[in-house]
């Protein structure tokens, strides 16, 4: 069951200036989408135009069977969580207990299943011993694990990850990115919006956009197979898959280490 469509979608900020041009795009309910694409191609707006923050000027996006509209776009918001790329630009709170509040209070949640949710889901993401605490104290990874926090409250069903590492140590990124594989193995639907090849390998699915438009979609593998899709994307790539590009233009034939050289890039 597609849980998002998107039917021939177009948006531009500025006229005949197109940011994304004809996309189409089906995500089934429970899958982890990698969106990946370099600066400028159309990624995040895309995610925006999911979340209903922007209005596309084509075509037509549907949300669990519902078409996305200005009657629906409340509704499907219940449906549809979005952590951003900075996390000081989600806080509205004084402390972190307000802040994962915050959602579950536009949705009108009684207060004792909010205090309930807040407890659990600090809980969840290890910041229990935190709420009292004001954001900006708080590390960088510590305020994308309290914007996690209060998106499960809310019990969302489609989680959207715009960028959200991008900003963090390596640490910090392993942490979120582990955060992202639980919630995808409990059933959430999961989209990563990315430049970053080392993410987009946790994903059962990438889609790669260029320009406003894709220019493939597939299994990691599949996609990471393309050499020449890759070389035109103007991504970077794993330096696994810069050695076994190099291995067959020097057409050095050697199976075991391009077997361990795929086995990793494909758990970078």
């Amino acid at each position: 069951m597609n849980i998002i469509e998107l039917d021939n979608v177009s948006f531009a900020y500025v006229k005949d200036t197109p940011v994304l041009e004809d996309v189409s795009l089906q995500i089934k309910k429970g899958e982890w989408i990698s969106i990946l694409g370099h600066n400028g191609s159309g990624k995040s707006t895309l995610s925006k135009l999911i979340i209903g923050l922007l209005k596309a000027k084509k075509g037509q996006i549907r949300i669990d069977g519902v078409t996305l509209n200005e009657e629906t776009v409340y509704d499907i918001r219940r449906k549809v969580g979005i952590v951003f790329q900075n996390p000081d630009n989600q806080f509205v709170g004084v402390t972190v207990e307000d802040d994962i509040a915050f959602g579950m209070e536009n949705l009108e949640i009684p207060r004792e299943e909010m205090l309930r949710n807040i407890e659990k889901y600090a809980k969840k993401v290890d910041m229990l011993e935190y709420l009292k605490k004001e954001p900006y104290a708080l590390s960088g990874g510590q305020k994308q694990r309290v914007a996690i926090a209060g998106i499960l409250a809310m019990h969302t069903d489609i989680i959207i990850f715009d960028e959200a590492t991008s900003m963090l140590d390596p640490k910090g990124r392993d942490t979120v990115m582990q955060y992202m594989r639980t919630l995808s193995d409990e059933g959430k639907t999961i989209i990563t919006i990315t430049h970053d090849m080392k993410e987009a390998v946790y994903a059962d699915q990438i889609v790669i956009l260029k320009e406003g438009r894709i220019i493939t979609k597939g299994s990691p593998k599949d996609v990471f197979s393309n050499k020449d899709l890759l070389n035109s994307s103007n991504l970077e790539l794993l330096t696994p898959l810069k050695l076994l590009y190099m291995m067959d233009e020097e057409k050095i034939e050697n199976t075991e280490l391009k077997d361990i050289l795929w086995a990793y890039s494909l758990k970078m």
